[in-house]
């Protein structure tokens, strides 16, 4: 037991040397890197959501221009969840192999190559398969850019995740809102989509030119195993909020929408009512992340967005077509809970490898159950030909994501649950 405990304290003692280390070494890079690395995060967060959200507006000419069959649209619409849950848990392995620089250029070539070449295709499954190599690109994307955050700018890392969670909402926000004006502009949602490949392109760029500049790996670095992080309850507790603030978003993405319209509101104002609730997360994304790295506890977010939530969870209850832009406005404050998932990752570890490692777990399993969400949703809906029974698992699912939050939320590190794992 003696030992045990020696040799866990040893560990951390080195985890923390190691990280003194790359914060020192952080400040002697030339200026020019630093700010490679900066345009780098930003550039590459831009292009993680652009596969997902730029396909749905346009899902109707997809499927018609390929002759999709309505099940082979339902598996793309499944497949977003589906890699991000695959690729994402075996992130750490390749980062183990490749390093983290190889492994993001890697991936956003893939993503590039996958967004540039599904639309050359004729026959549905070729664009699944090219639809899957991007969101593959994606998915390792999503687990590398909070580790790089970490391993990168340790002092700084609350205005670093406000650079990535801002452009990852903007680039959600601008494939949602800008496809369909491309596609009628130019007659052709083979462009209106492919035109993405280029932002991956051009994200490409400044990776390829930081290979030479990858950190020497350090004992703070080498990924923690997965299996580790999911022995502990922080590990769960991480796993859990990411997964039901997702399966709560990706319900609202895929819902809201045509609940607004079966309530009687014109398609073009449900339309609008949704661009602005997936809006409202690139004015909470610049300023989250700051505030989060400025306490120790964050518990006071957790309740925050939870209140928000109830409340306009309760405005679509009672009256849903009165007072729907402040219902949104509420609902979409509380999907701030998103940033608030991807921000623990940094704040509630020490190393970059604890971080990657919490990402990978949180968001392999995570996403599993986001893309459960909205498929439930749907049967409830389908079942009682109404929307409040759907409302009820939405309302449970934001309760569960207070429960784990509060958890979550407490002043803690995951490198010190896995010491305690170790010593028993």
């Amino acid at each position: 037991m003696e030992a045990s405990v020696t040799g866990a304290s040893a560990g951390t003692a080195a985890q923390s040397a190691g990280q003194a280390g790359l914060s020192a070494a952080a400040d002697r890079r030339p200026r020019r890197v630093v700010w490679l690395l900066v345009a780098g995060v930003a550039l590459a967060a831009l292009n993680l959501r652009t596969g997902i959200t730029s396909v749905g507006p346009l899902l109707t000419e997809v499927s018609s221009g390929l002759g999709m069959s309505a099940a082979l649209a339902g598996v793309l619409t499944t497949l977003p969840v589906l890699c991000f849950a695959l690729f994402g848990s075996l992130t750490p392995l390749l980062i183990r192999r490749l390093g983290e620089h190889r492994l993001l250029a890697a991936a956003l070539l893939a993503l590039t190559l996958g967004l540039s070449t599904r639309t050359l295709v004729d026959g549905p499954l070729p664009f699944l398969v090219l639809s899957a190599v991007a969101l593959s690109g994606g998915a390792v994307g999503n687990v590398l850019l909070p580790t790089l955050v970490k391993q990168h700018f340790p002092d700084r890392v609350g205005a670093m995740t406000t650079v990535y969670t801002t452009f990852l909402a903007l680039g959600t926000t601008v494939a949602a809102a800008a496809t369909v004006p491309v596609q009628q502009a130019s007659g052709s949602w083979r462009l209106a989509l492919g035109v993405y490949g280029a932002f991956g392109l051009v994200a490409l760029v400044p990776w390829l030119a930081l290979l030479r500049h990858e950190p020497p790996r350090s004992s703070g670095s080498t990924p923690v195993a997965l299996g580790r992080v999911l022995r502990t309850a922080m590990g769960w507790q991480s796993v859990l909020y990411f997964g039901t603030q997702s399966a709560v978003a990706y319900i609202m993405f895929g819902w809201y929408a045509e609940m607004l319209r079966d309530e009687g509101m014109s398609a073009a104002e449900a339309g609008l009512m949704l661009s602005y609730l997936t809006a409202l997360a690139i004015p909470l994304s610049l300023v989250l992340p700051g505030l989060m790295a400025r306490v120790r506890d964050h518990r006071v977010f957790v309740a925050v967005f939870f209140a928000c939530y109830a409340a306009g969870l309760t405005g679509l209850w009672v009256s849903p077509l009165e007072g729907t832009w402040v219902w949104t406005t509420l609902i979409g404050i509380g999907m701030a809970a998103f940033t608030l998932a991807l921000t623990f990752f940094a704040v509630r570890t020490r190393t970059s490898g604890a971080t990657a490692a919490m990402s990978a777990s949180s968001q392999s399993i995570g996403y599993l159950m986001a893309g459960a969400g909205p498929f439930l949703f749907g049967m409830l809906h389908e079942a009682t030909g109404g929307w409040h029974a759907p409302l009820l698992l939405v309302a449970a699912m934001v309760t569960a994501n207070l429960a784990v939050g509060l958890l979550l939320g407490r002043p803690r590190h995951l490198e010190d649950s896995l010491a305690r794992h170790i010593r028993r």
